[in-house]
């Protein structure tokens, strides 16, 4: 497979660029944090991600989306990234609809997702750090299963419509569609150092129906691993934007500043580290993009998906760091930009494991 896109990706990349960069660039970011908004996103612009189609690339054309694929997904994702844009897209539109795909419960969240009136949160981590294990239960009761627990990183979770999530059931794991109004829920909310906002979701005898139970009971490896795929690479996609936006704007600074009476960017040191920054992000971008490849054939991309989110974590750290270090010491300001893309790389690289998580996933598929 071609690491480059086709004709029709283009295309999309082309329309996402300028849709993104119109209704939602840094500025917009910058608006909902000063005015701290207590849902850490727009409602109205989600329903514009809407109106684009944007939020049906994943959903199959049986179920009313367009029935495209995770590299038309990664493509808005990295506009996405590129304008730190606050959104429930990868969420949402990626991951929760990838482990509902197949499942009883689509025809139920597939409508509200597709006309941008439904958010998705993903509560999946219990711990500090992402690391796969599931302590909270659920437990049989009456035509349903009562879940108990705590779950933590839930990007959005407080204003979220559905909650994807994932517990212990008597003989191994089951995912759970949970509305979040259902009782014995409380969500609480805390800024992120990005300033988007996450939850912290405790589960206190929440009863649900059978219906709320994604595929089969004891069988939720299935759809948590298709989330995870779909999670990791959308990551990763956004953070190749995250990165690229803050290279861009880096090389930018160095082709206008000057010092001595000329521009930094003549500075041979300088466009060495720049050279060094380009190369790393065009790696990352291609291991993002044969991730995403595999996933669309249904071929097994568990090593392209670790590889990638790893891969990732590394350039757009990078990139964010040489960024501010090139700016210099306004790099840290709220005068610049730059200093914003530091910080939602530093969120993304946490999200679903970050780089040392997934190189020791490597080794260990490797016999170390």
């Amino acid at each position: 497979m071609p690491l480059y896109l086709n004709d029709d990706q283009t295309m999309l990349r082309d329309t996402a660029k300028d849709f993104v960069a119109s209704e939602a660039p840094v500025a917009h970011m910058r608006a909902l944090r000063d005015a701290n908004d207590a849902d850490g996103f727009s409602r109205p612009l989600w329903k514009q991600f809407a109106e684009m189609g944007f939020t049906g690339i994943l959903i199959p054309e049986a179920d009313g989306g367009l029935g495209l694929g995770h590299v038309e997904a990664g493509v808005v994702l990295e506009e996405i990234g590129r304008n730190l844009s606050p959104s429930p897209f990868l969420a949402t539109a990626v991951a929760a609809v990838e482990a509902l795909k197949g499942t009883a419960a689509a025809a139920q969240w597939y409508p509200g997702i597709l006309s941008g009136e439904t958010v998705a949160a993903l509560a999946i981590d219990e711990s500090a750090k992402h690391n796969g294990r599931i302590a909270m239960q659920a437990q049989r009761a009456g035509n349903g299963f009562r879940l108990t627990g705590a779950k933590q990183f839930v990007t959005h979770g407080h204003v979220a419509d559905l909650l994807i999530v994932a517990a212990k059931t008597e003989n191994g794991t089951t995912l759970f569609a949970v509305p979040s109004d259902a009782d014995g829920l409380t969500a609480t909310p805390e800024r992120l150092a990005d300033s988007s906002i996450a939850a912290r979701l405790a589960f206190d005898g929440v009863e649900v129906d059978a219906d709320a139970v994604i595929g089969e009971v004891n069988q939720g490896d299935g759809p948590l691993a298709r989330l995870l795929a779909a999670g990791r690479t959308g990551a990763s996609a956004e953070m190749v934007g995250v990165g690229g936006g803050a290279m861009d704007m880096t090389v930018a600074y160095l082709r206008e500043r000057k010092q001595f009476g000329v521009t930094i960017g003549s500075f041979q040191a300088l466009q060495h580290r720049a050279a060094h920054l380009y190369s790393e992000m065009e790696v990352a971008h291609a291991a993002v993009l044969k991730a995403q490849q595999l996933l669309d054939a249904g071929q097994d991309a568990s090593e392209a998906v670790a590889v990638a989110k790893a891969m990732t974590g590394l350039a757009t750290t990078l990139a964010v760091q040489e960024g501010v270090q090139m700016h210099g010491g306004i790099g840290m300001t709220d005068e610049y930009d730059i200093g914003f893309f530091m910080k939602r790389a530093r969120v993304l690289a946490e999200m679903f494991g970050d780089t040392n998580f997934h190189a020791n996933a490597l080794a260990k598929a490797a016999g170390y």
